[in-house]
């Protein structure tokens, strides 16, 4: 993989929804000194994720702050959510939710791709995603959720 290649993995969500699962990638992200730009693909949506942020676990914190904010420096906020790719925060991890895209991946050096598994619409674009992902000479992995909300591996062939 070379510099400016980011590491890509795609997660397809079957059974928990995206405003559980976001917040647990993103104690991962800001636990190991990472900062994020969550991409998405409304101002309703946005606001959804910027909630499940505040509400997820009575006793965790996530620093985050979201485009609109006119009170917030997107530089203040090591997690940042918006609807344009521009990576005003200085996020080294782009989260793309939606169904969003992003063409330029390199200011990042990992790309979480999160997407509804049970849309068949979603599901097909993600398979793009992927395919323009690996073409691009992104390393790509691909997650999937099971029945308990764990995360299996699945080939990419």
């Amino acid at each position: 993989m070379s510099k400016n290649q980011a590491e890509v993995s795609l997660y397809q969500l079957t059974t928990h929804p995206i405003e559980k699962v976001l917040p647990k990638i993103l104690e991962k992200v800001y636990g190991g000194g990472l900062r994020a730009l969550i991409v998405t693909d409304s101002l309703e949506h946005m606001q959804v994720l910027n909630a499940s942020l505040w509400t997820y676990s009575p006793g965790a914190f996530l620093p985050h702050g979201m485009e609109g904010d006119k009170m917030l420096d997107p530089q203040d906020n090591p997690i940042w959510l918006t609807l344009e790719p521009d990576n005003r925060n200085n996020a080294t991890v782009l989260v793309l939710t939606g169904g969003r895209s992003v063409d330029d991946l390199s200011t990042y050096t990992r790309c979480v791709d999160i997407f509804d598994g049970n849309d068949l619409v979603s599901l097909a674009a993600a398979q793009q995603r992927q395919d323009a992902y690996q073409q691009n000479g992104h390393s790509v992995t691909y997650w999937k959720q099971s029945v308990d909300g764990t995360w299996d591996q699945v080939s990419l062939s």
